[in-house]
């Protein structure tokens, strides 16, 4: 006989039956949540089973049979608080990402947006939209009344309040994506044939990643390697030998993917013991290789001594790197934004910085109207219905 619903949002332990057969199930503790005052806005119910594959099984089978019940798709949950106003979209795809978060970065971002950190972010900078927005609408609708006329003169002019708030969109968007802080920051090994390329990949990863060998140009083609060091993710990438010239084309083939990688690095590794010369914004460290060879034990000042062989000099490679993943990636970012947002955020600059050139007030005003549109997608206020399915596909079974 079906027994009175627990007390709301307190854990009661129950004895569960079929419904059709009257067998007993389990003894779970049972919780039960009415809306609106629940995760999804609905009435929800959670049943804490034990965690025997039979029992969960046996649990799903007689749920199936009461009428009206189904399991939920991917994502549901969650899409149901977002459809019933429990949260908004930067928090549903918050927690899409925190599901797939494989750095401690990439973690802290994740709760970060669930919590509602983006949102209020973009509701300070739609606020001093709004501002601007509503100053340029009193101008249109009252500009022959004196006391409007002071209030908007005394006031910040539309194009200043534009151009500022358009500065911060850009700096916000100068901030890595938060796909970045999962793909790793790219760390390239670079420098003339056999200058300890691959010995040092395989001792940074402290795996055989690369073939070693004393014959020059051993290394054809790129290897690449990820590594997740002190919550940051890295691509060390070994390539071909930069050699000035080749007669082998396979060789050849090897320099140019090389000079590709070095072209999309973020950090350099350079064991050449010359400078290199390397058109790149990548940032540059230079190794002395083989610090423990004899006829090498001169380390130059710009130098970093380091032996893949005996393993002196990797702690001190280690810190620079970090250094550098720090300025790309930092640790204690306030927001960082997912390829969507950004995308919008570049949008509504855009309108900004057009409004701002503008000289007919009804023209300045209907870029604000579009930039306003635009805060309302990334929240999902407004124009979210067609990728709703893509977001919570990416979503665990139900959650």
């Amino acid at each position: 006989m079906a027994r009175a619903l627990p007390q709301p949002r307190r854990a009661s332990l129950r004895r569960l039956y079929d419904p059709q057969s009257g067998e007993e199930l389990d003894q779970a503790l049972v919780l039960w949540f009415p809306g609106p005052a629940s995760a999804t806005g609905e009435d929800l119910a959670e049943l804490h089973l034990h965690g025997g594959r039979a029992v969960v099984a046996a649990i799903e089978t007689a749920l199936g049979n009461v009428k009206g019940l189904r399991p939920a798709t991917a994502g549901e949950f969650t899409q149901r608080a977002l459809m019933n106003g429990r949260i908004d979209l930067t928090q549903a795809e918050g927690l899409g990402e925190l599901l797939s978060a494989e750095t401690e970065a990439a973690r802290r971002a994740a709760v970060h947006a669930s919590e509602g950190g983006i949102r209020k972010k973009v509701e300070q900078w739609n606020d001093r939209l709004l501002n601007v927005s509503a100053s340029v609408e009193a101008e249109l609708d009252h500009s022959d009344e004196e006391d409007v006329a002071a209030v908007i003169g005394s006031g910040l002019s539309y194009r200043r309040d534009c151009i500022a708030l358009a500065e911060e969109l850009e700096r916000a968007l100068a901030s890595p994506s938060v796909e970045r802080l999962n793909e790793g920051i790219r760390i390239v090994l670079a420098g003339p044939p056999n200058s300890g390329k691959s010995s040092l990949i395989n001792a940074m990863t402290g795996r055989d990643v690369a073939i070693v060998s004393a014959i020059a140009g051993t290394t054809r083609d790129r290897i690449e390697m990820a590594v997740t060091r002190r919550g940051y993710s890295y691509i060390l990438t070994d390539t071909a030998g930069l050699a000035t010239k080749t007669d082998d084309p396979i060789e050849a083939i090897g320099i140019e993917r090389a000079r590709q990688a070095l072209d999309a690095a973020d950090a350099i590794l350079w064991l050449g013991d010359e400078n290199p010369d390397i058109a790149s914004d990548a940032s540059i460290i230079l190794i002395h290789a083989r610090c423990d060879e004899p006829e090498r034990d001169a380390t130059p000042d710009d130098r970093t001594p380091v032996s893949s062989k005996t393993g002196a000099g990797l702690s001190v490679l280690w810190e620079k790197i970090e250094e550098l993943a720090s300025r790309h990636i930092p640790a204690e970012s306030a927001v960082f934004f997912n390829e969507r947002q950004r995308r919008l955020i570049t949008e509504w600059k855009n309108r900004l910085e057009a409004a701002a050139q503008e000289e007919d007030l009804l023209l300045v005003g209907e870029q604000l109207r579009l930039a306003r549109s635009l805060c309302d997608q990334i929240t999902g206020r407004a124009g979210v219905e067609a990728m709703l399915g893509d977001i919570f596909a990416r979503f665990c079974i139900g959650k």
